[in-house]
């Protein structure tokens, strides 16, 4: 049997074949890491061309995330259930369409509108291209080794993209999203060529009223998260919008216990380790995330680094994550099992932000960021391809795609809730390193989630 033969296809090796379905489904993942990286350092000639205030500008970014966030269930479940090749060249073309549109704004709402149709695609086909490998590959070492190039294709194209996006912005912002676009009719050309078609599930119907209940719950619970640093966090509009959450998913759990067909199969969370594995999620992405900004900051304001040197400051964890995961993740849970690596691996991050709470206004980088930055990259070459692999060995196939939804619904709640606070941090005046402290929390509280796994015989 073939991969072409049948979306459960089962591999001893990495055939051609395979390999070909890997490469296109690395460049899809690839895709989404480096458009939400570029656009980040590129947000200041945007402001000005277009005549973007500090607040209107944040959404180029916050956009995206609730797009992705708001829909990454819903694009988790169409996958299993209309078709996983179908799903992922649909959202691989909206995603060229609308990146386009984007560099072609002329003003900010355009812009916005264009950036939230892209993350709404990338919620679509994050899922499909996960639950692609976890169905094409045969459980164990090469499923393994294809999602440890699969999750280490991710963190190279976030690193890369802050570089790239800092060279291109010296040209013109408008490349930051040409650019993507490209990549994208090139994945989207090789997808048709070597992706698995996947049939509809057979007598499942589709979930309305689940979908929309779980849908607008993670759209303002998204929302919430970003604006609270502005509306306050014990303002009327947030705790209103808090409760209004709580309500809508409770509608959604209730729904999903009467109907014949369940978005969700609240069976699923009775998993211990995908669980875990999404408190890992949000603890790995936010922690990470919020560091950045706090560096982010630290560079630019207080050490006038410009974008480019920013982006090649933080570049060596990636590269960390491109050389080592392909090599040593899949070895390593072979041996110790997902959780124990994973456990290691988010240990590692609670070293990297210990040491950046030493920062100072004079600090070298090579004797306190870089080895913080290579721990940070150890981190994500030892949990990100582990906690995947725990999601996919957890669940049944028929829900692989809802598995993928759910852990990368994790990994975009996480930064949200970790920015919020730390924007509301840093809006009360307080010093930064005061601000660096919320990611060695979220790193700890990660940590701890993952220590049942030494029980693992």
């Amino acid at each position: 049997m073939t991969v072409s033969d049948s979306p459960a296809a089962v591999h001893d090796r990495l055939t051609p074949r395979a390999r070909g379905l890997l490469l296109v489904l690395c460049g899809a993942l690839f895709l989404d890491a480096l458009d939400v990286s570029m656009k980040g350092v590129a947000l200041p000639s945007i402001g000005v061309d277009l005549g973007m205030s500090t607040g209107s500008l944040q959404w180029v970014v916050s956009g995206y995330v609730l797009g992705f966030g708001g829909f990454l269930l819903l694009g988790g479940r169409a996958a299993d259930l209309l078709g996983r090749r179908r799903m992922l060249i649909g959202s691989l073309a909206v995603f060229a369409v609308a990146t386009a549109l984007g560099g072609f704004a002329t003003s900010g709402p355009l812009l916005i509108a264009a950036r939230f149709v892209t993350g709404i695609s990338a919620a679509f086909s994050a899922p499909a291209g996960f639950s692609i490998i976890t169905t094409s590959f045969a459980e164990g070492p090469v499923r393994n080794k294809a999602l440890s190039i699969y999750t280490a294709t991710g963190a190279t194209g976030f690193s890369l993209g802050l570089v790239a996006g800092g060279l291109l912005t010296e040209v013109s912002w408008r490349w930051v999203f040409h650019a993507p676009v490209l990549v994208a009719l090139a994945t989207l050309v090789g997808a048709f060529a070597v992706v698995p078609r996947s049939p509809a599930a057979p007598g499942r119907g589709f979930d309305v009223a689940g979908s929309a209940t779980v849908t607008g719950a993670m759209l303002l619970l998204v929302f919430t998260l970003v604006e609270a640093p502005n509306a306050g966090w014990a303002s009327a509009r947030t705790l209103g919008s808090l409760v209004g959450v709580a309500v809508l998913l409770t509608a959604f759990v209730v729904i999903e216990r009467r109907v014949a067909n369940p978005l969700v199969r609240l069976g699923i969370l009775r998993s211990g380790a995908l669980v875990r594995g999404c408190v890992a999620a949000m603890s790995l992405l936010g922690g990470w995330v919020g560091a950045l900004f706090i560096i982010t900051l630290y560079l630019q304001d207080f050490r006038g680094w410009s974008a480019l040197q920013t982006g090649l400051a933080v570049c060596p964890s990636g590269l960390v994550v491109a050389i080592l995961a392909p090599r040593i993740a899949a070895p390593l849970v072979g041996r110790y099992g997902s959780g124990r690596v994973a456990l290691a691996g988010l240990v590692s991050s609670v070293a990297a932000y210990a040491l950046l709470q030493f920062l100072d206004a004079s600090t070298a980088y090579a004797t306190l960021m870089l080895p913080a930055f290579l721990l940070v990259g150890l981190a994500f070459t030892l949990t990100y391809g582990p906690l995947t692999m725990a999601a996919a060995d957890s669940v049944p196939a028929a829900d692989q795609g809802l598995a993928g939804g759910l852990v990368n619904t994790a990994f975009q709640v996480g930064p949200a809730l970790v920015l919020g606070v730390e924007s509301a941090v840093v809006a009360s005046g307080a010093d930064l390193r005061v601000a660096m402290v919320v990611p060695l929390i979220v790193a700890v509280l990660g940590a701890a989630t993952m220590l049942p796994s030494l029980r693992r015989a």
